[in-house]
């Protein structure tokens, strides 16, 4: 007989009959998970996407302390924005453009980091104005509309001098182009940018913070019971298991997810089938937490 799978969402149920090990392994994969914080950024970014042409386009800083989910975020938008090849004239076409900063805010490294993103065949030259003008030339050619670029925290890496020609570079960018930029990294960017004036009056903020005892967690935590293949309810929802998840992770997004995803994998290998609050404990963290930080 096959178990009561009502806990979990309709399309996770088969998963949940088939073997441990495939089970486990679905577990593993990277997967997008939604929660109302998350909804809210690819709002913000989809507005900026079909914002009309404008003199000062608007741009949008998305902050968060590291393991907050900003790179999840931009990668879901971006697989919901590919490029499309027009048949009919020839081309492709590709609104969204998705990349990350360079170590360091060398203007050169940018530009070509920023081509790779658009799929162009970079240059031989080493001099730094032509890839900025084939970047002008394919932004046109491919109909972008949207740049993104992640870790953008990395420009703090750079000499002052380097910064301030970075940020040139951003300023050149969305002037010449007219298009919407969005970036992403921890809070040491915001004041960043706050160092050039005229970037700043254009980037609104938006925040993840650190996941607290509230509804929205309750909400994400509930997400997870649906969607993790175990055939028993887990009462992930209980102030107990809340407060013992928030206390193992610190409110950081990725963490709960490891932590999460480990107890979903013990509770198949064992046989139990459902998370308890036994099974979350220091040693599982330690386990499935994968930053150095956590094992000091």
């Amino acid at each position: 007989m096959n178990p009561d799978l009502d806990h979990l969402s309709a399309e996770f149920r088969l998963i949940a009959l088939k073997p441990s090990t495939e089970r486990i392994s679905w577990i593993q994969q990277d997967r997008w998970i939604s929660y109302t914080r998350a909804e809210q950024a690819l709002k913000s970014i989809g507005e900026l996407l079909v914002c009309p042409l404008r003199t000062r386009m608007p741009c949008l800083l998305i902050t968060g302390a590291p393991g907050m989910g900003k790179t999840h975020i931009i990668e879901s938008f971006g697989r919901a924005h590919p490029a499309e090849f027009d048949e009919k004239q020839g081309t492709t076409r590709r609104p969204v453009a998705s990349m990350q900063m360079p170590p360091e805010p060398i203007e050169k490294e940018f530009y070509e980091e920023l081509l790779r993103s658009m799929g162009a065949v970079l240059p031989a030259s080493s001099s730094v104005a032509t890839p900025r003008a084939r970047t002008r030339t394919f932004a046109r050619q491919f109909g972008l509309r949207l740049i993104i670029i992640d870790e953008i925290h990395a420009m703090l890496a750079g000499t002052f001098r380097q910064q301030r020609i970075f940020l040139n570079s951003l300023r050149f960018l969305a002037n010449d182009l007219h298009l919407p930029l969005v970036c992403a990294g921890t809070h040491e960017a915001h004041q960043a940018l706050l160092t050039d004036q005229q970037l700043a009056e254009r980037f609104a903020a938006f925040e993840l913070p650190k996941w607290e005892d509230d509804t929205a967690f309750v909400q994400l935590l509930n997400t997870f019971a649906a969607l993790m293949p175990l055939r028993r309810p887990s009462d992930l929802g209980s102030p107990k298991i809340r407060q013992r998840v928030l206390a193992l992770t610190e409110g950081i997004t990725v963490r709960i997810c490891r932590v999460l995803e480990a107890a979903a994998i013990a509770a198949i290998a064992n046989g139990i089938e459902e998370i308890t609050l036994e099974a979350l404990n220091e040693e599982l963290v330690a386990r499935s937490l994968v930053s150095i930080s956590d094992r000091q």
